[in-house]
């Protein structure tokens, strides 16, 4: 099983930036599908944004154009830029990871960092 760590979350104004970063162990981590979740208080988790061994991304449409994810297979990193933060974007986010066969399948999640968009 993956196990995830996720980092950058703090406190930041309303148009501000934050790259959060997840580090997962493991190998055959360039065959796993990535992505970002959130969950504010009262609501129910969300996708924020995934991305496929491929490459191929896809987003919440509450986050296009100003979220990017990435990922670097070599270092077992994934990575959520989060640029004109909006205080909506308050949330716990996590990172989570689904591991196809071989080694699957399974999925993980990391133990979420905090993001607070406030004036």
């Amino acid at each position: 099983q993956v196990q995830l760590v996720e980092s950058g979350g703090g406190l930041v104004q309303p148009g501000e930036s934050l790259r959060l970063s997840c580090a997962a162990s493991g190998s055959i981590f360039s065959n796993d599908y990535m992505a970002w979740y959130r969950q504010a208080p009262g609501k129910q988790r969300e996708l924020v944004a995934g991305i496929a061994s491929s490459g191929n991304t896809n987003y919440a449409d509450s986050v296009k154009g100003r979220f990017t994810i990435s990922r670097d297979n070599g270092k077992n990193m994934v990575y959520l830029q989060m640029n004109s933060l909006k205080p909506e974007d308050t949330a716990v986010y996590y990172c989570y990871a689904f591991r196809p066969p071989p080694g699957g399948p399974s999925s993980s999640w990391g133990q979420g960092t905090q993001v607070t968009v406030s004036s």
